[in-house]
């Protein structure tokens, strides 16, 4: 079984819309699969009550952030959604148990700023394997100075910089049916799938 984890202890960077839309890849190829949620304001599992039943199964993962526990035994991938502030001995117990990290990053100096000490612990902790770690741009224009400024950050820490993802009303709205881009037909989404590409490339070598 392979456990994702979408951390960064920034609020508001798209954590929960990472951790849904990876949940529906990891759904739309066939796999079981459980999402988690230990985020207090608990996005991903409301959004899981709303997602249809014709959809896909996603299965709900039962944590908290002072016992993360085991995914379901009978599922074969599963995915995290970590609160903002995640600390200690809480952000340590998510990082020993996942087999991969993705990371949401806004490309303002703000945002990486804020983030610095968490990549600088992650990239001390899995050194010996960088490739464990996946930075993601969030909203943002990957053309842009914004997005060649977080690069070069990254590229600075040893991480790697997996894709952008662009600021679009499609995550939005499909959040608010409990869907994720890959539960509709390819032709409806064919940029923000485009998009994703690269990040399913690193999923699927979890």
């Amino acid at each position: 079984m392979a456990l994702i984890a979408v951390a960064n202890p920034k609020g508001g960077v798209g954590k929960s819309t990472l951790a849904t839309n990876i949940a529906g890849y990891y759904a739309s190829r066939g796999h079981s699969v459980a999402l988690g949620d230990i985020d207090g304001q608990q996005s991903a599992g409301w959004w899981l009550s709303r997602r249809p039943q014709v959809a896909r199964p996603i299965e709900l993962w039962e944590a908290s952030p002072d016992w993360l526990g085991r995914p379901p035994r009978d599922v074969r991938s599963a995915v995290l959604d970590t609160p903002a502030g995640l600390q200690g001995w809480r952000l340590k117990d998510v990082l020993r148990k996942a087999d991969r990290i993705m990371v949401p990053l806004q490309a303002s100096v703000f945002d990486i700023f804020a983030t610095r000490q968490f990549l600088d612990e992650l990239h001390e902790l899995h050194v010996d394997n960088p490739k464990r770690i996946g930075i993601v741009g969030m909203r943002v224009d990957e053309r842009t100075l914004a997005a060649d400024q977080l690069r070069e950050f990254v590229a600075s820490l040893g991480l790697p910089v997996l894709g952008f993802l662009r600021n679009t009303q499609n995550y939005v709205h499909l959040a608010a049916h409990g869907l994720t881009l890959f539960d509709l037909s390819p032709s409806r989404v064919p940029r923000d799938l485009e998009q994703w590409q690269p990040l399913c490339k690193w999923l699927d070598h979890a």
